[in-house]
């Protein structure tokens, strides 16, 4: 059962049939989901929710169909993480971090094409597409293996080489563009046109957005049903960092969360990618659009798609906007490896990076109870932390081995 209630334009408020639509033909806004909330207040409760599966689709009321027929591979309930090392170095004590990481395409990707997936089955598309910058083109291509669909993922063709043979082990076909991301995007925006395909982030995307709720679900039910003070969250298009703030505010309107939601979100970006922080810190209300030079080529969309509505949350929220220095990302990177044991690809690397900001101008102050999103898997993006590889030569005697331990400081007698 699905609690939707219709498509709605975000700009105009017109009301549009559920079917595969993505923008209002009257005024050319987006799209989204409107739902029965009053239904969904009459069912859901939090012992129904804890009593679904392990995945994104114990939040099925809130989602745009059902969880009897999901294309799912298990996404979602990833770990919300105690940090204390990293919170100890930053001079944070409630600090947590969102590991999606761990998603089974090792990104939170997963969860939007899960719910885009499905919806797409229910249509009646044989083909699963997308326009990626890496995780994205992994996702589609294990939920349409999984589903039993084709594959086609449309992807810059300067990616690392981890997201292309990420996506490429479940038989997609994968073309490569030569050009910015911006550049696929335009060009699937054709094809999606003349091809009777189901792409996640074109034609589906009001579908798709929605499974990006759900890591703001998580996290209030891993908290025991409560909203941090501050998320610190990584912005490509814009759309993860709204709509968790969306799904906050939707656990809040059934009852699910008492109280207001008062937590302050943060939007990271990095620098040589950071239209929307550039647009909240210059204090203007259009993104301008940017060409992407960047390390973190997850993040590197240039005309973000939902930039004007990541402003209006920054701005409803009290969060705050920050470009993360280049040089500063695989820092972020090695850091969190070095204190917490995870490794993420460069998009946790600027959210790392940028939380270390936010603690020392004291945007987040040390008892505040915090959130950091991790969003992706490192192993995706070795290249851009390939300096931390220095083994040391030994041959196989004690004398060789005990020779370089010394030389490295390291004594453990």
């Amino acid at each position: 059962m699905s609690f939707v209630k219709c498509l709605r334009c975000r700009e105009c408020g017109r009301e549009y049939p559920i079917e595969p639509l993505n923008v209002c033909d009257f005024c050319f806004g987006p799209l989204e989901l409107d739902y029965d909330y009053d239904g969904i207040g009459n069912t859901v409760s939090r012992e129904r929710v804890a009593g679904g599966p392990l995945t994104i689709w114990r939040y099925q009321d809130f989602l745009p169909v059902g969880a009897a027929d999901a294309v799912d591979i298990g996404a979602g309930f990833t770990p919300l993480v105690r940090s204390k090392n990293l919170g100890k170095l930053l001079g944070l004590d409630n600090l947590y971090l969102k590991n999606d990481s761990v998603n089974p395409s090792y990104s939170f990707k997963d969860r939007v094409v899960s719910v885009a997936a499905t919806k797409a089955r229910e249509f009646g598309f044989e083909t699963l597409a997308c326009a990626s910058t890496g995780n994205l083109a992994c996702a589609v291509a294990a939920h349409a293996a999984r589903a039993g669909m084709k594959a086609v993922v449309f992807m810059p063709s300067d990616l690392e080489r981890g997201k292309v043979v990420g996506a490429a082990i479940y038989a997609p076909v994968v073309i490569a563009v030569d050009g910015s991301y911006d550049d696929v995007n335009r060009l699937c925006s054709e094809v999606a046109d003349n091809y009777p395909w189901a792409f996640v982030n074109i034609n589906m995307r009001p579908y798709y957005a929605e499974g990006s709720k759900t890591l703001g679900y998580e996290v209030a039910e891993q908290l025991g049903w409560r909203f941090p003070e501050h998320c610190v969250i990584p912005g490509a298009s814009g759309a993860l960092y709204t709509k968790i703030w969306r799904g906050f505010h939707e656990f809040a309107s059934v009852g699910l969360v008492d109280g207001p939601v008062d937590t302050r979100m943060h939007l990271t970006q990095a620098m040589g990618c950071s239209p929307i922080v550039q647009a909240f810190n210059n204090e203007e209300d259009v993104v301008r659009p940017v060409r992407p030079n960047t390390v973190a080529k997850s993040l590197a969309i240039g005309n973000p798609a939902d930039g004007i509505y990541a402003l209006k949350t920054l701005h409803e929220s009290g969060g705050t906007g920050y470009a993360v220095p280049e040089e500063e990302v695989t820092e972020g990177m090695k850091l969190l490896a070095e204190t917490e044991g995870i490794f993420t690809e460069t998009a946790g690397g600027v959210v790392v990076s940028g939380l270390r900001y936010l603690a020392e101008t004291g945007a987040i102050k040390r008892d505040e109870l915090t959130v950091a999103y991790i969003t992706g898997n490192g192993l995706k993006t070795q290249e851009a932390v390939d300096d931390v590889v220095h083994p040391l030569p030994i041959i196989p005697t004690m004398s060789s081995f005990e020779e370089a331990i010394k030389a490295v400081g390291s004594n453990g007698k």
